[in-house]
């Protein structure tokens, strides 16, 4: 179970990466064209940078604090906080009609998330 939970959270990071990375640095513009990115044309890039920053940190959030052993709580709460987030990304994707696709991967991330949230807060827990 555990293996699988540090096998749930580097995929989930390695995801949350690739997003931050994007929404960061690349032109809102560019964002806009891409598959799944036509909300950003409604948006702002304060706060579509905002988004990217807050995917960074998640990254980070969902291994860093375990790897290093300070406060490895925020593990499931990187999680819970990465759920909302994928939460409101399903209500972007099905407003936008993105598709299907977009919608279905999105829930995966979501599974991942609750999955990691209830196995650290739960059975393997960092503090038991």
């Amino acid at each position: 179970m555990n293996l699988a939970l540090w096998i749930a959270a580097g995929l989930l990071a390695v995801v949350a990466l690739a997003g931050g990375i994007s929404k960061t640095f690349v032109p809102k513009e560019k964002l806009d064209k891409a598959a799944g990115g036509g909300w950003t044309a409604d948006a702002s890039v304060g706060f579509v940078k905002t988004l990217g920053v807050l995917e960074l940190l998640a990254a980070v959030g969902l291994i860093l604090p375990a790897v290093v052993d300070i406060a490895p709580v925020l593990v499931p709460v990187t999680a819970v906080c990465w759920v909302l987030l994928m939460v409101g990304a399903i209500i972007t994707h099905v407003r936008y009609r993105d598709g299907t696709k977009f919608v279905v991967v999105t829930s995966i991330y979501l599974a991942l998330a609750v999955f990691i949230a209830w196995g650290r807060f739960g059975p393997e827990s960092f503090t038991a």
